[in-house]
């Protein structure tokens, strides 16, 4: 696969998490995840209790990392409202 193959598969996916999602280290487990998949980008806790992130990689990297986060025992997700958003190029995973 060359160069432009591969990044033409890089997506970014802005994503809001609703449920139990802080309080249960939500932020500390998207991170953690992000970086064992190769998914960059961020994720925050906002005022309303819900969690924001934007993850970018492909969409199989990303779906696993979604999975880890779904199957965390503490964190409850009821409810993801995701949009597919332009790539930015990030580097790093953080949490904001």
């Amino acid at each position: 696969m060359n160069r432009n193959e591969y990044s033409s598969k890089i997506i970014r996916k802005h994503i809001i998490f609703r449920g139990r999602v802080q309080g249960v280290g939500f932020r500390y487990h998207a991170q953690y995840a992000a970086q064992s998949y190769g998914v960059t980008g961020w994720v925050q806790n906002l005022y309303d209790g819900s969690v924001e992130m934007e993850a970018e990689g492909t969409e199989e990297a990303i779906d696993q990392m979604l999975l880890v986060l779904d199957r965390d025992r503490y964190i409850s997700i009821e409810e993801m409202k995701v949009k597919a958003i332009p790539v930015c190029g990030d580097r790093y995973f953080d949490i904001r």
